[in-house]
């Protein structure tokens, strides 16, 4: 008993420690959006201002700033489901940024019975996952690829990446409690739903596959 209490006690410390990562996570990605958003005008201005006097040089290099900074807030995937969005485009935005290709579809309904909390885990951990294997190859063999969409009454995702090396890697994370503790944190997530998943280690990649109720 007194296991099981101290147990119960670590995983809502780690599960909290999870949730406010991924809130901070979203939370800086749509400041930043509106920051970006909100200083539009100020840019076309700006713009206005050099073509008046004929600065067409200073808009070409204004326009390149623009896009840089845009490249930094662009939305990646569109779900339709506000939490889904949020935690999804934070982490491949971030993935983004660490040089990773990004090929991500996903299209999930508005309402699920999911606890937010859990797909945050899901889809965090995963993708977490997912970056530090890719990070540990050169820029130009880094690619994720996810896919989300409903098959049936069931939310199906698939997550597929790159990996080091080419001998079978183990599904369980070297980089520390935290990190293994996240992918047994999936698999109870999976079986308290009673869902599905499967994992595979090829040569160069390893995938993920997972159904949940919806």
């Amino acid at each position: 008993m007194l296991f099981d209490r101290i147990f119960q006690k670590k995983l809502a410390a780690i599960e909290n420690e999870m949730a406010a990562k991924y809130y901070r996570e979203t939370e800086i990605m749509y400041n930043k959006m509106r920051a970006w958003r909100h200083d539009y005008r100020h840019h076309i201005q700006a713009m206005k201002a050099h073509s008046v006097k004929g600065e067409y040089g200073d808009i070409d290099k204004y326009l390149d700033m623009l896009d840089d900074d845009l490249t930094n807030v662009e939305t990646v995937v569109k779900t339709g489901n506000k939490m889904a969005d949020a935690i999804l485009n934070s982490k491949l935005t971030l993935a983004s940024e660490k040089k990773i290709k990004v090929k991500a579809e996903a299209k999930i309904p508005v309402s699920l019975t999911i606890n937010e909390l859990d797909l945050c885990i899901i889809i965090g951990n995963l993708i977490d996952n997912a970056i530090d294997a890719c990070c540990e190859l050169p820029e130009e063999n880094r690619l994720i690829r996810l896919y989300m969409e409903m098959k049936g009454n069931f939310l199906y995702l698939s997550l597929i990446n790159t990996a080091k090396g080419s001998k079978k890697r183990s599904f369980i994370s070297t980089k520390g409690d935290g990190h293994g503790f996240g992918l047994r944190r999936i698999d109870n997530i999976v079986k308290k739903y009673g869902g599905y998943i499967k994992r595979a280690s090829e040569d160069e990649s390893f995938s993920t596959e997972l159904m949940l109720p919806q």
